[in-house]
């Protein structure tokens, strides 16, 4: 019989393979150092942080900052695997409130480049440098103040690795995003990137929008709302961008936890789910969120690149980023065109009750062209004397304060335009008018006070066995939703009733659409996870329609409407429903001044 093989012995690992393996936890491209760099020495207490790279950081990575450096009898010590001043205890790692402290860092930086470390702490007669080459010594350097850490060579000993690395122009870019997801949690701290001789990336000190205004863009601010709200040992700051400014891709959400960026699940979960009224579809929201919370209540030795964080109570945060999201995302137009202060909340203003509609019989459930609509496509002497008139005449013009203005008149049936302090407003009439209906639907099914509205001629049309099948098994909920249907023939059903609030919708086209998301859904699906859709399409379809034309008094109900309604600056798919032109653009547009 064969001998049976013996096991492998069991034996040490080299301690320079063993910080290889950590290395690889660590360091899995340039951008990776970087941002382990970078920590260090904001840690340090750095106020200018310059980076200089080779070849995508490939080559050389060099990081200098004004900190308050490393004593020389440290800086052999920096370099050793589990060696920090950042922890001594337990509860120092509990409640830990810097940046690093793991002490791999530079040990697993040198296992994989060659890594030098030139210091002058504070008070020092002069700077002390040493390499992380084996045998290497302590040696007298020339360094006005600060550290410098140098690395070159990525992976030279490990060529297996940096094979797996991207062009210099890929890994160039996951730097410099490196730098500006650290550099947005610290605006007061400068920071300035050059590649292969060349400045790419300048960062003064400045405030917190200052630096977002840098990195994100002005465009960002504008189409964003701020979030500021705190709950005893938690707080949350920051922006939240309206869908007009969604992304195809996830790459422009920011979130930091005590100063930290972070890609955690819960936050990002919270976050969606505060967009769920205003973001349909495969598009992805922009924020960037700063959560403050008890140091104590968040573990964020998870993950050995620190980008993973687990809180102690994961429902309570959850619960507490998306109500604080969802409340400055939810505000009136009136509110945060007017600057209204935040509720005791610390989010959105509460929207007031909106107006009584102007003229009588002007609702937007029964509106139909009127002779006296007035258009900007007809101009004439006479049509401006009229419209001009009337949209300034006391009995057709709301009193009180106006965010958007007072309108002048339809342009092409599509718009409305409508003259307010800053300039021109104009309105999408159908996007805005299918958020206020959006709005409406969710409140009365939420309070279950749903009016229908009984049909003076019930509205008769062909539909299919599935369909008939669909209305009979949920005659009921159908019913709590403000329909009344009956079958009135093998081929045929019946329109009785309808919601009140969508009275001028087309019946047939309504009730075919709503029983086709239910065949494909079922009705427990329609309702529960997929109600948002179900009364977006209920919205879309009683909205008004465009060419349709308005009396004056009917567009300045709808502006009213607008400035009371929650989320009113976006239509149910995220599209914008009006926009600003100031006096200085329209200036600018005419040469006026030049």
């Amino acid at each position: 019989m064969p001998e049976p093989h013996s096991p492998p012995a069991i034996h040490l690992l080299p301690d320079l393979l063993i910080s290889q393996i950590a290395a690889g936890e660590v360091v899995d491209r340039p951008a990776s150092v970087l941002k382990e760099m970078l920590e260090n020495a904001l840690d340090a207490g750095s106020t200018a942080i310059q980076i200089q790279l080779e070849e995508g950081g490939i080559k050389l990575i060099r990081v200098s900052d004004d900190g308050q450096g490393i004593a020389r009898d440290d800086l052999a010590l920096a370099l050793t695997r589990h060696a920090t001043s950042k922890i001594a205890s337990l509860d120092d790692l509990e409640r830990v409130a810097t940046l690093g402290f793991r002490g791999e860092a530079l040990a697993s930086v040198a296992a994989v480049a060659r890594l030098t470390l030139t210091s002058r702490h504070a008070g020092a007669d002069h700077a002390w440098r040493i390499s992380a080459e084996p045998g290497a010594q302590v040696e007298p350097a020339a360094l006005a103040a600060g550290t410098v850490v140098e690395m070159r060579d990525l992976y030279y000993n490990t060529p297996a690795r940096r094979k797996f690395l991207k062009s210099e122009a890929t890994e160039l870019a996951q730097c410099a995003e490196a730098v500006k997801r650290i550099a947005l949690a610290h605006p007061a701290v400068a920071f300035a990137l050059a590649h292969n001789g060349r400045v790419g990336l300048h960062l003064p000190r400045s405030d917190a929008r200052g630096r977002a205004s840098a990195i994100l863009g002005d465009d960002f601010l504008e189409q964003s709302r701020a979030i500021d709200t705190g709950a005893g040992l938690i707080r949350i700051q920051g922006h939240c961008a309206l869908p007009t400014h969604s992304r195809a891709r996830s790459d422009a959400q920011y979130c930091y936890v005590n100063g930290r960026y972070v890609r955690d699940k819960l936050l990002s979960h919270a976050l969606r789910e505060a967009y769920q009224d205003m973001l349909h579809g495969s598009r992805y929201p922009a924020y960037c969120v700063f959560l403050e919370i008890d140091p104590a209540s968040v573990d964020v030795n998870v993950h050995p690149a620190k980008t993973e964080v687990r809180f102690r109570d994961g429902r309570a945060v959850h619960q507490f980023v998306f109500h604080a999201a969802q409340r400055a995302l939810s505000g009136s137009l009136a509110a945060s065109l007017s600057g209204a202060p935040a509720d005791a909340a610390g989010g959105a203003p509460a929207a007031r009750p909106a107006p009584a509609f102007v003229a009588p019989g002007a609702n937007f459930a029964s509106w139909a062209p009127r002779q006296d609509s007035l258009r900007v496509n007809a101009p004439s002497a006479a049509a401006y004397l009229a419209f001009s008139q009337a949209a300034h005449a006391p009995a057709a013009v709301p009193q009180g304060d106006a965010p958007l203005g007072y309108a002048l008149g339809q342009l092409q049936g599509v718009y409305i335009l409508a003259e307010n302090a800053q300039g021109l407003v104009i309105v999408d009439m159908h996007a805005a008018h299918e958020r206020i209906l959006y709005e409406k639907l969710k409140n009365a099914l939420d309070s279950r006070a749903v009016a229908m509205q009984a049909l003076l001629i019930p509205a008769v049309f062909a539909a299919t066995a599935l369909d008939l099948a669909a209305a009979e098994e949920n005659a009921e909920a159908l019913r709590e939703l403000g329909f009344d249907l009956a079958p009135i023939g093998p081929t045929q059903l019946a329109v009785r009733g309808v919601p009140a609030l969508l009275q001028a919708a087309d019946p047939a086209s309504l009730i075919l659409s709503l029983l086709a998301e239910l065949r494909e859904h079922g009705i427990t699906q329609l309702i529960a996870e997929r109600r948002n859709e179900l009364l977006a399409t209920m919205a879309c379809h009683g909205a008004v329609r465009a060419r349709r034309l308005l009396s004056l008094p009917e567009m300045n109900a709808l502006l009213r409407q607008m400035e009371e309604t929650e989320r009113a600056d976006q239509c149910n798919h995220g599209r914008p429903t009006w926009t600003q032109l100031s006096m200085g653009e329209l200036d600018k547009l005419f040469l006026r001044g030049q």
